[in-house]
């Protein structure tokens, strides 16, 4: 079954105004976008879908304060759908839906759709860094620091949930190919999907009941560059951060959290570890510094002599 990873997560929120001018700012770009909802693609194509609560379109809610309603995976090809169908189809419902994709709903409510993936091909240059003894760097005369450089969302990373029974939800997506990546004990599994090298497309969070839902989706940026450049932009417009910027330990990707009128965190992230089948997965103990290595906290623009006369805090919204 080669799913892939995520091609889109659909919400339905409270206001939609609110969310899409947040999706605009984040760097994700409108396609059919109006005061009902519409997409917000990253540049292959993956994307956030909103649209109003009340829209009757939407899957239904699942029951919490959570406003995800679908978390749509992308697969390699009609083969890999029809895999999915088989095996889904032997204990609960699928249903085909417009388009030629599958809908189905895991143990634990969530539901899920599968697709061949809109995924567009990327060509774009990774962050290039100068370091003494390696080649490759940036080229000479060429300045590795541009507050106008572009930093955008390349494609959608993956989605954490808060789930009440991680084993459960585990032994799941276990049959749809996804394989545990490492090990938060106390917490839950981040987990990869046999088409995807990243460390993880899903992690689960052990959590009660009431709190089932979406806690973060993360979009790649180019480099740890770019994660701070977005990051910082996002801060400056009155988005209020709420984790980071810092880097991970499990998956080594480097991190910057916002708050966000979805009813979950957002994040951008860049430079995840790869795997593939040879890699043994390790198992740690969750406490307060487990799942980061550093942590910057951001502090606004200052001078030796403090800041100029009537400078204050950029002024923070959701």
């Amino acid at each position: 079954m080669n799913i892939i990873g995520p091609d889109a997560l659909v919400f339905g929120v409270d206001d939609v105004a609110a969310c899409a001018q947040y999706l605009i700012d984040y760097g994700l770009t409108p396609f059919g976008a109006d005061a009902r909802g519409g997409r917000f693609e990253a540049l292959d194509g993956t994307a956030i879908v909103i649209a109003h609560k009340d829209d009757p379109a939407l899957p239904p809610a699942m029951g919490t304060s959570s406003m995800l309603r679908k978390t749509v995976y992308g697969v390699a090809d009609a083969a890999a759908l029809g895999a999915i169908a088989e095996e889904l189809g032997r204990d609960r419902e699928v249903r085909w839906v417009d388009g030629g994709g599958i809908e189905a709903i895991d143990d634990m409510g969530f539901v899920l759709g599968f697709q061949v993936s809109v995924r567009r091909p990327l060509a774009m240059p990774a962050e290039a860094v100068n370091a003494p003894g390696a080649s490759g760097g940036r080229p000479v005369n060429v300045a590795g620091v541009d507050e106008d450089a572009p930093a955008r969302p390349r494609t959608l990373s993956h989605v954490v949930y808060f789930v009440p029974d991680t084993a459960r939800a585990e032994a799941f997506y276990a049959r749809l190919g996804f394989t545990v990546t490492d090990r938060l004990l106390g917490a839950g599994p981040f987990l990869r999907p046999a088409g995807s090298a990243d460390h993880h497309a899903l992690f689960m969070i052990q959590t009660p009941p009431f709190m089932k839902g979406c806690e973060h989706f993360a979009f790649h940026m180019g480099g740890p560059t770019e994660v701070m450049l977005a990051g910082t932009r996002f801060a400056n417009k009155g988005y209020q951060s709420f984790w980071g910027p810092g880097r991970h330990k499990m998956g080594s990707n480097w991190f910057w959290y916002f708050n966000s009128p979805l009813g979950c965190h957002v994040e951008y992230d860049a430079d995840m570890d790869t795997h593939d089948a040879s890699w043994t997965a390790r198992a740690v103990p969750m406490n307060a510094d487990a799942s980061q290595l550093f942590l910057f906290e951001r502090r606004d623009k200052w001078a030796p002599g403090g800041p100029p006369p009537g400078a204050g805090g950029a002024g923070e919204r959701h």
